[in-house]
């Protein structure tokens, strides 16, 4: 079961991307070598200009200043004096941001509008230590976050006013899911209103009409808290960067023997030294001693019927193999035509 508001948008109430560029003071040094950015200079340079001081030709050699992407998410119904989160990035040689402040930055749309106004004290969570031999570093010194960072100048997107017709988009399109929403709220419409408010628009959206005398506000806050049971295809998620794999509870696999072993050939080198006798006039040489060997586990067939996912699982289990083993597994089983899924491999 899960709430309408948890698993629909409100179509075209979406977030916003924003973007500025900027400039972070009050490093210690680790900020960028204006000889080797230059835009960092020429930022510099116009924003002293502005505040009445000239320094261009003097030759500023400070690498207290790094130049910076700011980068904030508008959320939707962003009203004029709200404070959002925003993320600074450096774009220069800069090492570190720690203990700088970003000075004022506007953040634009793809629009070319300016939304809202950056600045505050960067907070990253990495650092780096450096000796003659040897450095360590934990984390990306170089990007950090600024919590509420950013004071919205500009609404953003909200309902249109006057209209009487909306559509809820579905973040996971299934018909299922669909018609258990359009249900779930023709009968809030029947018993409230004596009538049918939804009609389903395909797996993805969800058609409804706000009752007269009802604002949109309020009706989205009633038809929000319904519960509806939520399906899903059956679906295997394979990882095989890191080894992760994750099935929901609709994978059904059908009577199958599977059976795996591992080949493993091993190669060793050992070096050995011949040693010229004396008075020989010889060399002595470093040669190298191979030895191959090649194994191979025994496999046993064991029988895997998935008739629920924890009867899968046991099965996969049992047979006492590690991810990329299963990983190979499932690839075949799907292969076979016994796996009752979509096996997704990224």
């Amino acid at each position: 079961m899960a709430r309408i508001k948890d698993i629909t948008a409100v179509r075209g109430m979406r977030a916003n991307q924003l973007v500025g560029y900027g400039l972070v003071t009050g490093l210690k040094g680790t900020g960028d070598s204006l000889r080797n950015a230059p835009f960092t200079e020429q930022s510099v340079n116009s924003m002293l200009d502005r505040l009445g001081v000239n320094i261009r030709g003097l030759g500023a050699r400070t690498r207290n200043i790094a130049a910076v992407m700011v980068t904030a998410e508008l959320p939707p119904f962003a009203v004029g004096g709200n404070r959002i989160d925003i993320n600074v990035t450096s774009l220069g040689d800069a090492t570190s941001l720690a203990g700088g402040t970003l000075l004022m930055t506007p953040l634009q749309a793809p629009d070319t509008e300016i939304y809202a106004v950056a600045q505050g004290s960067v907070t990253i969570s990495g650092f780096e230590a450096k000796g003659q031999n040897e450095v360590l570093t934990h984390g990306v010194p170089t990007a950090g976050r600024i919590p509420s960072g950013a004071l919205v100048e500009r609404d953003g997107p909200g309902i249109p006013r006057g209209t009487r017709d909306l559509y809820l988009d579905l973040k996971n399109p299934d018909f299922t899911t669909a018609m258990a929403i359009v249900d779930a709220i023709n009968r809030y419409g029947g018993t409230h209103f004596k009538r049918r408010l939804a009609r389903e628009s395909g797996p993805s959206a969800v058609a409804v009409e706000i009752p007269s005398g009802l604002s949109a506000s309020r009706f989205l806050a009633e038809i929000g808290v319904l519960d509806v049971n939520v399906d899903a295809p059956a679906r295997v998620i394979v990882d095989e960067r890191t080894g992760t794999i994750v099935i929901n509870r609709h994978v059904k696999v059908s009577r199958v023997a599977v059976t795996h072993g591992n080949l493993t050939v091993r190669i060793t080198e050992t070096p050995s030294v011949s040693q010229a006798q004396p008075f020989s006039k010889g060399k002595t040489v470093v040669t190298n001693e191979t030895t191959v060997s090649a194994g191979q586990d025994t496999g046993s067939f064991a029988l895997v019927e998935g008739v629920d996912l924890q009867t899968l699982v046991s099965g996969l289990n049992q047979m006492g193999l590690k991810p990329p083993g299963i990983i190979a597994i499932l690839q075949a089983i799907k292969s076979a035509g016994a796996l009752q899924a979509d096996l997704v491999v990224q």
